[in-house]
């Protein structure tokens, strides 16, 4: 059986000729992104640029310019011009104000302007008031985005939150969902015991005792006694919910002040999917995207990559705008917000050589 002939080596000379002729109006000769969300090419692994290229050619990935390209340039064009951007030196990113923290840092630094109520690390001593440290982050960015809408009728809430965008937002959930709550004052009236029967259809949604297993279910467990009887009441008049609704309907006053006294007595706890840190998410990843690691691996060098086209590739692994069951599976539980401050690490690392090829 005869053996199928290599393609011929790539001329880096040729490739610099295409790249003048077609590419460097959005990546630049040197290989860098010329605008945010545009990605930088150089010193990118040359298989990955290639794998890019066939998919843009295919359809497998959407971007009318590039498909078009891709039907003008002959095979030897591409494989020139893969290994002129493949052959740049790495593009060292200017670092701004953002790159390089983590969702928790930017949570920190929002969190301040909640801590005359809520306490700095989301544990309030004021009766009324809701603990928010380890509460579920997703219920609690829905939560802080409510009163900044003005869908919950909190006036000074809104207020603090009127200048701060969505992932602004979201940075701040996580924040205090990542803290530790810790036991409330004792709840001043109430049956624990009775509460604890009439809880039982409670924990279908909210946890055993309280403790949510869903990051859009809010933890119940040790919160404040005065702030959950307030909630459930607000459900007979202002706040909608089907099923609560219905479930409050046929509660009395006292079979309130007994469930509030229960979950008000349980052990509270943190929140599970919350990363303790950026550092340990990019482990995870650096296994197949680190360049030292794996180089017969199809996957692109993230460090020091255009933090905007990180977030907006990574949201489309997400969505499942872009094919990869991997990516997807693993990018599925990501909030903006994580997804932004994983970005925003990988853009302010120093890209690493490539380990020499024996």
């Amino acid at each position: 059986m005869p053996v199928a002939a290599r393609p011929p080596a790539a001329d880096v000379a040729a490739g610099r000729v295409v790249a003048e002729r077609h590419c460097r109006t959005c990546h630049g000769l040197d290989g860098k992104g010329v605008a945010a969300g545009i990605p930088h090419l150089a010193a990118q692994r040359e298989r990955y640029m290639l794998a890019s290229v066939k998919d843009y050619a295919q359809g497998r990935r959407t971007h009318a310019v590039l498909r078009d390209l891709m039907g003008h340039l002959g095979d030897a064009d591409v494989r020139n011009v893969v290994a002129y951007y493949a052959s740049r030196v790495p593009i060292a990113n200017v670092p701004g104000s953002d790159i390089g923290r983590s969702h928790l840092e930017q949570g920190r630094r929002h969190a301040a302007a909640c801590a005359k109520c809520h306490g700095e690390d989301g544990n309030s001593k004021f009766p009324g008031t809701p603990t928010l440290a380890g509460q579920q982050p997703q219920y609690l960015a829905a939560a802080i985005q409510e009163y900044h809408q003005g869908n919950r009728a909190k006036g000074m809430a809104r207020s603090m939150l009127r200048d701060t965008d969505r992932l602004e937002l979201e940075n701040l959930a996580l924040y205090f969902a990542a803290q530790s709550p810790v036991r409330r004052s004792a709840q001043p009236r109430g049956d624990s015991a009775a509460g604890a029967l009439l809880s039982v259809k409670c924990g279908g949604c909210h946890g055993a005792r309280g403790v949510s297993t869903d990051t859009a279910t809010p933890n119940l467990a040790g919160q404040d006694f005065a702030y959950l009887v307030k909630t459930i009441r607000s459900y007979r008049t202002s706040r909608r919910n089907w099923g609560m609704q219905r479930y409050v309907a046929g509660l009395d006053d006292r079979d309130i002040d007994d469930i509030a006294a229960f979950y008000a007595a349980q052990t509270p706890k943190a929140a599970e999917f919350v990363p303790s840190s950026i550092q340990e998410m990019a482990e995870k990843c650096d296994r197949c995207h680190d360049p030292n690691d794996n180089p017969g691996m199809v996957a692109p060098r993230l460090r020091s990559q255009d933090k905007d086209y990180l977030a907006m590739a990574l949201r489309a692994y997400r969505d499942g705008r872009r094919e990869s069951s991997t990516m997807h599976n693993l990018s599925f539980p990501y909030s903006n917000a994580i997804i932004d401050s994983l970005a925003n690490w990988y853009a302010g690392q120093p890209a690493k050589p490539e380990t020499p090829k024996p």
